[in-house]
């Protein structure tokens, strides 16, 4: 009896090595018989080791309530440096997609304080291309006296200019149409090294004269090109083309296009094409836009969805429906997707002769086929629904923007006055204004 007592208690046998899975613990686990207890009690000879913890299910079977006493104790010194670094980068890389997104959405004030965050702490290490990035945005914004004071700063913090820096700091000058602090930077870059001007300066600042019809400035800095052995490409040749052709200098135009056939450096493109159809249509001269779209196409230039977009704005303006539909489905036979622009393009057609009808059908469809309307979608219809004598459609069209969250600019509120001075209801022209 005493044996067999012993063989029960045994610690091999009852009590389970806490290595083992749950599952198997389970499987083995039983009661042990009373009377080998009592037997084990009364022998003097068995010594009963003391008795451990079962562990219960999703408890840590690897240590026993006096291994804890054991236990290390962490070094805190090691392990808040540590948390203090990542906790550190966690911080710059947040504040970091931060200035990238105030970049992103244009707000310039909000970029230039979390960079001004940024630069204040030890482990930030400034980069060229945050500067570029901060300097584009503010001659977007039109804030040329900030981006030079960045400029300024940037120098002082050691980084070296290139003829990029220079080239947006131009940039930034023009875009504010402050030509002659564009020029200043233009003749510094000329005396530095290594910051020589390139053809993207020059083709920024020849877009700045243009706009500002400077075409005496254009010409002196296609002779320092020419000095300085720069070759105009397609984009500086486009820029001077849009702006002949805005100011009818059509002879000049020609020439510059005879060059770019004659040169491989500046050959026409679709952008080219695009240009020039668009100067013509806006003037209303079909039969010349016309002359030109062969001629492009002759060139082995192929048309894209904006020069579509053109022609049927071109045709709509001047009623020309046979022609505005015959291009269109010519896109469709060609699979040139209708987009938002060539709806908006047939809708003002009809919305400027208030036909409802047909601009009411031509909507429906845009939203039909799942093309999303804009602004300028909107604004056609409160315009025609009001030439159409309309008024209580207008107000529906304005509730049905606010539905879609339509943005409402200056044009929108525009051709809601437009409808209310129709209607003769001053009252809410007023209203409308002052908002």
């Amino acid at each position: 009896m005493a044996t067999n007592s012993i063989s029960l208690s045994s610690p091999s046998s009852i009590f389970l090595s806490p290595l083992l899975p749950a599952a198997t613990r389970r499987l083995f686990s039983f009661r042990q018989p009373r009377a080998a207890v009592t037997c084990c009690h009364s022998s003097s000879s068995v010594a009963f080791p003391k008795k451990k913890k079962h562990w219960k299910e999703g408890e840590y079977p690897g240590f026993t309530e006096q291994d804890k006493s054991k236990k290390r104790t962490p070094i805190k010194n090691i392990k808040k440096k540590l948390d203090r670094k990542s906790n550190a980068k966690a911080w710059v890389n947040t504040v970091t997609e931060a200035l990238s997104d105030h970049i992103d959405r244009k707000e310039w004030v909000q970029a230039l304080q979390v960079f001004k965050m940024l630069k204040e702490q030890p482990f930030y290490q400034s980069k060229e291309s945050t500067y570029m990035k901060l300097l584009v945005l503010l001659g977007r914004c039109g804030q040329p006296g900030k981006a030079q004071q960045l400029f300024d700063a940037m120098i002082e913090e050691g980084l070296e200019p290139t003829t990029e820096f220079y080239t947006a700091l131009v940039g930034a000058y023009c875009r504010s149409n402050i030509l002659d602090k564009a020029f200043t930077i233009l003749h510094r870059m000329i005396e530095l090294p290594y910051c020589r001007p390139n053809v993207y300066t020059y083709s920024i600042l020849i877009k700045a004269c243009v706009d500002a019809s400077r075409f005496d400035l254009v010409d002196s800095l296609y002779e320092q090109m020419a000095e300085r052995s720069i070759v105009p490409n397609t984009v500086t040749q486009n820029i001077i083309l849009s702006g002949y052709g805005r100011a009818g200098k059509y002879e000049e135009m020609e020439k510059v296009l005879s060059g770019m056939l004659e040169k491989p450096d500046s050959t026409p493109d679709i952008w080219t094409m695009n240009t020039i159809l668009s100067l013509f249509a806006n003037k209303g001269q079909i039969e010349t836009m016309e002359r030109w779209y062969e001629k492009f196409c002759s060139f082995g230039i192929e048309p894209e969805t904006r020069t579509f977009n053109i022609l049927i704005n071109a045709y709509g303006k001047k009623r020309m429906y046979d022609k505005m539909s015959s291009v269109m489905e010519y896109m469709r036979k060609l699979s040139f997707p209708w987009t938002t622009s060539t709806y908006n393009n047939v809708i003002e057609a009809f919305s400027d002769i208030g036909d409802a009808k047909h601009m009411e059908y031509t909507f429906d469809q845009m939203r039909a086929e799942g093309v999303k309307a804009d602004t300028k979608t909107f604004c056609c219809l409160i315009r025609g629904y009001a030439n159409a004598g309309l008024f209580p459609k207008v107000i529906n069209a304005v509730r049905l923007a606010g539905k879609l969250e339509i943005p409402e600019n200056t044009s929108f509120f525009s051709s809601v006055i437009y409808a209310c001075a129709k209607a003769d209801d001053l009252i809410e022209m007023e209203r409308v204004s002052s908002e």
